[in-house]
């Protein structure tokens, strides 16, 4: 008997070195594609402006492509999970992604960059449930904050890399639109990684155990319609980074090359947070959230102003907020879902998601045309809004597992 403890304890640690193993990897690939949009993202707005848009245009685009990016991750998770065809769905998306971001620089019409645009959201929409379900399964053991967080991380290493690549070639003299170009090695490498991780991990639901309960949409507890009215809340106020890039390039304060930089700083900041609320995640739970909110929630006071210090500490704010959003919120679903339907959860959480970020983000460029200030607070009311259903949710989930215990 006592000679099996041993045993058992060296199964397991090779069992979590193996799920560490594929988080890292997969982490990999989010590295590699990361620095393909980022790096795209950190000038699309002056972009968009080149070629004659407004404000509440780039608003309107940067939104509809976020809302498509999560409005149709409610029909990839329900495929992934409906065929359990995970790594196919995952493929599929990537490619879409990564390919749209360096036909980019063939766009000479607004019409044509808008479009790609929004398929570069879409193949995120396509490939996030199943992913994120895969990735679910290997963070069981070692913690879902944990694992989301260091997913999160090396994803951002490339988004703060993504953004310095397009740095140094516009100050090469290199335009925004033939920038794109040099994106298409990092969407090359990530998609080679992504093939490795295929044929190295082929069942990664192995992972994790099976459940017998079966959850569908329904059937979520209260604790998670609360979660889901505080983060729809947040994805209200919070602003895309497009539109913080057009007010920078507007108030004459700041190159493309700078504002790039600056996206870049954003995303450093994002891998760290990511870490810290991930780790945070596995001890105080949805509480977690309730503190990164009440942190990154100014950011919009600090990055709209026309000064050439403070938007880098609204952009250091901003860059705090995606880093919890992009780790914690993702962690959490996996914890209110079971084990077969947590694509479809993910896609569903998702959808409702990007619906509102799509309102909040067109609202946002609308009213900023008119107003500044009058955006700044559309911005901050519906954050801070966000925080007493956060608290609820927290309190709701706690007093749900004190009753199962019992």
């Amino acid at each position: 008997m006592q000679d099996a403890l041993p045993g058992k304890a060296k199964l397991r640690s090779k069992f979590l070195s193996s799920a560490y193993a594929f988080v890292v990897v997969f982490g990999i690939v989010s590295l590699f594609s990361d620095m393909t949009h980022e790096g795209a993202w950190s000038v699309t707005g002056p972009f968009l402006s080149s070629l004659g848009l407004s404000a509440g245009a780039v608003g309107i685009i940067a939104g509809l492509g976020e809302f498509v990016g999560y409005a149709l991750r409610f029909v990839s998770g329900y495929v992934s999970d409906k065929t359990r065809r995970y790594w196919l769905v995952t493929g599929v998306g990537y490619a879409v992604n990564l390919l749209a971001v360096p036909l980019l620089a063939l766009a000479g019409r607004w019409e044509v960059a808008a479009l790609l645009m929004i398929l570069e959201r879409a193949g995120r929409a396509i490939r996030n449930p199943a992913r994120d379900a895969m990735l679910s399964h290997a963070t069981k053991e070692m913690g879902r904050g944990k694992g989301f967080g260091l997913h999160e991380a090396l994803d951002q290493i490339g988004a703060t890399t993504g953004p310095l690549i397009i740095a140094a070639a516009l100050l090469l003299g290199v335009s925004p639109r033939m920038a794109f170009a040099y994106l298409l090695i990092p969407a090359v490498a990530a998609l080679v990684v992504l093939v490795f991780v295929r044929l190295r991990f082929p069942h990664p639901e192995t992972f994790e155990a099976a459940q017998k309960e079966q959850f569908g949409v329904s059937k979520f507890p209260a604790s998670f319609w609360l979660y889901l009215a505080a983060s729809s809340l947040v994805a209200i106020g919070f602003v895309d980074y497009p539109l913080i890039a057009y007010h920078l390039q507007k108030s004459d304060l700041f190159k493309d090359s700078t504002i790039a930089i600056y996206y870049s700083v954003a995303m450093g900041i994002d891998a760290l947070a990511a870490l810290l609320f991930g780790r945070l995640y596995d001890k105080k739970g949805i509480w977690a959230l309730v503190h990164s909110t009440l942190i990154s929630l100014s950011f919009p006071l600090f990055a709209f102003q026309k000064s050439p210090l403070f938007p880098l500490i609204g952009i250091v704010l901003w860059g705090v907020g995606m880093g919890a959003q992009e780790s914690i919120m993702r962690a959490a679903i996996a914890d209110f879902a079971a084990r077969d339907r947590r694509a479809t959860a993910y896609g569903f959480f998702n959808a409702v998601y990007g619906t509102f970020w799509f309102a909040g983000s067109a609202a946002f460029g609308l009213i900023y045309d008119r107003s500044i200030t009058a955006a700044i607070v559309f911005s901050l009311v519906p954050q801070l809004a966000a925080v007493p259903f956060f608290v609820l949710s927290a309190r709701r989930r706690a007093a749900d597992a004190g009753g199962h215990k019992k």
